[in-house]
């Protein structure tokens, strides 16, 4: 059985997720902000299983950096299929670029062996306003997962 957190395997996170009425709309059908929900819970498990406790890290940050977040700075979406209720979708999310502020991440939604959602997002590191540097030990995790997956793969 797969943790509620999902699993990494070869450098990439997989995160299991149920389609439930609420996320669909009155059709059936996905509604595509439900994605971005489901795609922040696979960037959020991710960073949680390479070491990234939130909360450890928001103390730890917070001393260092006051008043910092994860931002979205950037992302591209192609929605390719549909997804409908009690479909048991994965989402899968790999680093491809890890740099100072920022990490670009690339992210599926899949169903079994179908596409449905493809996107490659940009999250920095800020406080007050302004971008800082990954702290180190998150940054190092993830070059390391950049070395044992294929990137965007």
């Amino acid at each position: 059985m797969t943790s509620i957190d999902g699993e990494i395997r070869d450098g990439k996170h997989y995160q299991p997720v149920r389609v439930y009425y609420e996320d669909t709309d009155f059709s059936g059908i996905v509604y595509h902000a439900s994605y971005l929900r489901f795609m922040e819970r696979g960037r959020t498990n991710y960073l949680r299983l390479i070491g990234a406790d939130h909360r450890a890290l928001f103390e730890q940050a917070e001393k260092e950096a006051p008043g910092f977040a994860f931002v979205v700075r950037h992302m591209d979406i192609a929605f390719k299929k549909p997804a409908f209720m009690d479909d048991l979708l994965e989402i899968v999310t790999a680093p491809e670029d890890v740099k100072g502020a920022s990490v670009m991440l690339h992210q599926k939604v899949m169903r079994g062996e179908d596409l449905l959602v493809e996107t490659h997002v940009q999250v920095a590191f800020v406080s007050g306003g302004r971008a800082k540097p990954i702290p180190k030990p998150l940054r190092i995790a993830m070059k390391a997962d950049l070395d044992t997956g294929t990137p965007g793969g």
